[in-house]
């Protein structure tokens, strides 16, 4: 019975961990509370039997790992030096803030926010930042979490995303097929005067009028 509860406690803090939406989260963790009463009233209700353990001086097990909500949805905004990341939260504690900052990725934790645990993560940042530079500051109704970049410049989003338009010049591909992908995701994402440009620069090359389709771009 002991392991049963154990081996279920153990899978629904797992999809606690991966899940996303509200509703699901909140089911989750009602269930993981009373999965919680049901295991520690069991041991109590057998100690009154069994004579209590004389202490050898060992360690204490650690805890069971901490349930944390992902924080989804936040604000952000950015110069030439640096990101900042708003996270809209009442009551949290800044000396229950743990934080990690790495050159390509970040993840912070808020421990007991009205009783409950959120964490705003990204794996993979859209370039490099500065770890020992980073911070996040507590503010009366949000936490400002701040990236400060490793090179100026311009972020398109948080995340990092393939650069799309860099030509593949692998030594074994033909360069000219690395440029002719490029014209293709320029087709696809361009608008309507880029395409016609593009579409142009095709059949001139087709025809012979011209031998560098790429040429009007250099």
């Amino acid at each position: 019975m002991a392991q049963d509860l154990a081996l279920d406690l153990e899978e629904l803090r797992h999809l606690h961990s991966i899940a996303k939406r509200p509703r699901t989260l909140s089911l989750l963790s009602s269930e993981i509370r009373s999965l919680e009463k049901v295991s520690s009233e069991a041991p109590a209700a057998r100690s009154s039997q069994i004579p209590a353990p004389i202490s050898t001086g060992a360690k204490v097990a650690p805890s069971p790992a901490l349930n944390y909500a992902t924080l989804a949805s936040f604000s952000w905004d950015q110069d030439g030096d640096k990101v900042k990341i708003y996270v809209s939260m009442e009551g949290i504690d800044e000396e229950k803030i743990e934080s990690d900052f790495k050159s390509m990725s970040f993840d912070v934790k808020f421990h007991d926010v009205q009783g409950k645990n959120y964490r705003c993560a990204i794996s993979k940042l859209h370039k490099e930042i500065v770890p020992e530079k980073c911070k996040v500051v507590v503010k009366p109704k949000r936490a400002i979490i701040t990236l400060v970049k490793a090179s100026k410049g311009n972020w398109l989003d948080l995340h990092f995303k393939d650069d799309k338009l860099k030509p593949n010049l692998d030594k074994e591909k033909d360069p000219m097929a690395g440029i002719m992908d490029m014209m293709k995701n320029m087709y696809e994402e361009g608008d309507d005067e880029m395409k016609k440009t593009i579409a142009k620069a095709w059949t001139d090359a087709r025809s012979g009028k011209s031998g560098d389709p790429l040429g009007s771009y250099r």
